[in-house]
């Protein structure tokens, strides 16, 4: 269908959960709605969204689990749009959302692509006008935006940029929206993928492909700790990848090292103790694939592989980069915006969600960002 110069009142470019949750919230209170997205479906990327189960928010919300050019304002927006808040929006459309024991909280049935499904489904309620396959090619801003796409242009009075980062391109956030940005007029911080499998030496890790453990995890730059956590850890033919693991990537650097604790509920003098017969003392204490790999490294010397145990080190040599990324860190600084996220070079333009120069944690934090971003946004425009 062509578009010649159609007139909205507010056009969302993005169809993710940063721009169906502002289409929402804006529709509900009467406002007319433009959603432009290149993809053919609404909410790609949020259907893959922990690993297909959909971790939405976290109960254990503050500023602290995000990263920043300024802290304090995301701490602002957040006590505007708790993880209460963003249940209560959520189960307003349908359906149960229940925190597990760390906080994460998921759909009842933990289907992501139901969290969808209830944004499409409440979108067509509220007469949501969405536009899919629609890759906005320029952004101009003049008594009104103009946005040109194959196949037409719209004109709108304010302009919503919800089109994600550059992490998992495959969902349709390909980092195209932060040169409409530039365009006019805004910058945009270094970029790097986060929440992304780290590389390690082939070598080290190749032996040990599929092998999952529950471990304590350490990042050591200059012998200095500067992350910890504990959770799963998989090792894969290039590295190393698992929960534990998406979590420190948000701090671990080319050149770190990565300390892991194989067993971190035995300390080593017990370990020691319990590892008598070389491999064989060691499989009631690691599986058989580590057991026989260590005791190899090891020659069989009972406190070397107690050591080895509890002080597993990789040497990272990056990540598997922006297509196995699930966030992005960078982007529109947070200081080129007001308190609602509006523009401070180009009124009437805001922003929500990971365009923006924040990226959280592993464990619902980014999703939450994008639903609090476009909460404040919507109050502005509402």
């Amino acid at each position: 269908m062509l578009y010649d110069k159609i007139m909205v009142k507010i056009a969302v470019i993005g169809g993710g959960a940063a721009g169906l949750a502002c289409a929402v919230q804006l529709a509900r209170k009467g406002r007319d709605v433009t959603v432009l997205e290149r993809m053919d479906r609404l909410g790609k990327k949020l259907s893959a969204t922990g690993n297909g189960q959909g971790n939405v928010t976290n109960i254990r919300m503050d500023a602290s689990h995000y990263f920043s050019d300024d802290r304090d304002k995301v701490a602002r927006i957040l006590s505007r749009f708790s993880a209460h808040d963003a249940m209560g929006f959520l189960e307003s459309m349908g359906g149960i959302f229940l925190p597990d024991a760390r906080g994460r909280v998921y759909p009842a049935g933990r289907q992501a692509s139901a969290v969808t499904d209830l944004f499409r489904r409440e979108a067509d309620r509220l007469h949501v006008r969405v536009l899919t396959g629609t890759q906005v090619q320029e952004l101009d801003a003049g008594k009104q935006f103009q946005i040109r796409f194959a196949g037409g242009e719209l004109k709108a009075d304010a302009v919503v940029l919800a089109a994600g980062g550059k992490a998992a391109k495959q969902f349709g956030t390909d980092g195209s929206a932060y040169a409409l940005a530039q365009r006019l007029g805004h910058t945009v911080t270094e970029l790097s993928p986060v929440l992304v499998q780290l590389r390690c030496d082939p070598a080290a890790v190749r032996v040990l492909k599929g092998i999952r453990v529950d471990a304590g995890l350490r990042v050591l730059r200059g012998g200095r700790e500067i992350y910890s956590c504990r959770g799963d850890v998989l090792f894969t033919d290039s590295g190393i990848s698992g929960d534990a693991v998406f979590r420190a990537s948000s701090y671990a650097k080319k050149s770190d090292t990565v300390c892991l604790d194989l067993v971190p509920d035995v300390d080593r003098a017990r370990l020691e103790q319990a590892i008598k017969d070389g491999a064989d003392g060691l499989l009631c204490v690691v599986c058989n694939g580590l057991a026989r790999h260590i005791a190899r490294l090891c020659g069989g010397d009972r406190t070397r592989m107690a050591a080895l145990i509890k002080e597993f080190e990789l040497q990272v040599t990056g990540s598997l980069g922006f297509d196995y990324a699930q966030a992005t860190r960078g982007g529109i600084p947070l200081s080129e915006t007001d308190e609602n996220l509006m523009s401070v070079i180009c009124k009437n333009l805001y922003f929500a969600g990971e365009i923006l120069n924040v990226d959280g944690e592993c464990g619902g934090y980014n999703l939450h960002w994008a639903f609090a971003s476009a909460h404040t946004v919507a109050e502005a425009l509402g």
